[in-house]
């Protein structure tokens, strides 16, 4: 049996945790916060919750698996509702559209209200584009977001290290440009440029048109908690209140994790945080570029709303993004808003100027600037901005021997599902005690 010690009590340190115990690993979890949870941990405040997660969206199969290869199934510990309508966009020329989720021929139909200067609809070139990514996804699921091959295919290889931007593919494939907003939307919404962002990350499209998007009942502090409890099933000992100062390394292998009250002795370390909080990795995430998380606004409001998809973008400068869902007390709603761009106003005013006004109906408000977050989450929780091809990012292994990554650090994607993967990635590097 080895001895694990997991950095982070996010949803990569705790998914990573609950794999390696199963496999009978003896795991440690240190977190600095209080609680678990990281990102997954909603915002209080005047008996409002609000999601704090920049993902509010899962893949089944990822949380499935994850559930399914710690203990009991998933079906028996949270309950996962799907989303309709992924999100809503409404350009600045007043049109709109709603994107559904797993299913091509709503998303046919969807666009085909989309209409270019000629009048023609615009569903046939979304699912165009959409569908190029099937055998993309099918070659990156195989050799490298469920599994590392040592060796993957040349076409694999050639994939990863193609030149081919995101920006470039969405130019030649749309000549309407609110398809390019639409199909770039998730990138630049993560902190991105699409001229840094490779072709073929452009597959989460269609994840969510084969997949759907899925959500927990009860908001993402319920995965949170679902997953702490699963830590105490499987005997994982958890420490909160517990910063990592660094890596102890002995012969360039790390030995145990330096805390101030101590040393953790360990085996292997699976590092689920920011890796240029320890020094002994900082000189190895230098080449990377931390993505800039946007400017939050959670508002809690009371009495009549306007009636708002999962998810409502308002391109523009600053485009808003806005997420009505949490907890809020009778006759009140929790929405949240992310911003990106230039602000010049308040953002209810900003709002207001996309007939979405709020302004009379606020009595709870917290407002989160991106150093405020990547405060909160000890670095950002959006991971490594895109630099091309050549991105460098740590994940599985590291420079180090002995020592693991995972999280939105260590993987190329973005969201939730990805670093679930990356989890999984870690329990496969390690193996079985």
């Amino acid at each position: 049996m080895a001895r694990v010690v997991v950095v982070g009590g996010g949803f990569a340190g705790l998914a990573s945790a609950a794999r390696l115990a199963k496999l009978g690993h003896a795991v440690s979890l240190l977190e600095a916060e209080p609680t678990l949870g990281g990102a997954l941990r909603p915002v209080e405040q005047d008996n409002f919750s609000w999601d704090a997660s920049a993902s509010t969206t899962l893949l089944p199969a990822v949380v499935r698996d994850l559930f399914r290869k710690s203990g009991r199934p998933l079906e028996r510990e949270l309950e996962l509702e799907p989303v309709e309508i992924v999100r809503e966009h409404r350009f600045r020329d007043r049109t709109s559209v709603r994107l559904p989720g797993g299913s091509r021929a709503a998303q046919v139909a969807a666009f085909d209200e989309l209409t270019d200067k000629r009048g023609r609809p615009q569903g046939q070139a979304w699912v165009d584009h959409v569908g190029t990514y099937g055998a993309v996804w099918e070659a990156l699921r195989q050799h490298v977001f469920e599994a590392r091959t040592t060796a993957p295919p040349v076409e694999v290889t050639a994939l990863l290290r193609s030149r081919e931007m995101l920006h470039r593919r969405l130019r030649a494939d749309f000549s309407d440009e609110r398809l390019r907003l639409v199909a770039g939307h998730p990138f630049e919404a993560a902190g991105h440029v699409l001229r840094d962002v490779p072709a073929w990350a452009g597959l989460t499209a269609y994840l969510e048109q084969r997949f759907g998007a899925w959500r927990p009942v009860g908001g993402m502090s319920a995965l949170a908690t679902a997953l702490a409890d699963r830590m105490a099933t499987r005997k994982v000992e958890v420490h909160t209140s517990t910063p990592a100062v660094d890596l102890v390394l002995r012969n360039g292998r790390a030995v145990g994790v330096r805390t101030a009250e101590g040393e953790v002795d360990a085996d292997a370390v699976v590092v689920a945080t920011d890796p240029r909080n320890l020094p002994a990795l900082k000189v190895h995430a230098a080449r990377a570029t931390p993505a800039i998380p946007p400017f939050v606004v959670h508002l809690g409001l009371e009495g009549a709303v306007p009636d708002l998809p999962a998810e409502l973008v308002l391109h523009g400068d600053p485009t808003l993004v806005v997420r009505p869902g949490g907890r809020a007390p009778e006759g009140g709603h929790a929405w949240t808003v992310h911003v990106r761009g230039r602000i010049f106003e308040d953002i209810l005013v900003a709002l207001a100027r996309h007939k979405v006004d709020v302004r009379d109906r606020v009595v709870s408000r917290v407002d989160l600037s991106p150093r405020d977050l990547v405060e909160r989450w000890h670095g950002s929780p959006l991971g490594v901005v895109w630099r091309g091809r050549s991105t460098a990012r740590l994940g599985p292994t590291t420079p180090i021997a002995g020592v693991y990554a995972a999280g939105a650090h260590a993987v190329g994607g973005d969201g939730l599902p990805f670093v679930g993967l990356s989890a999984a990635l870690v329990a496969q590097a390690i193996g079985p005690a």
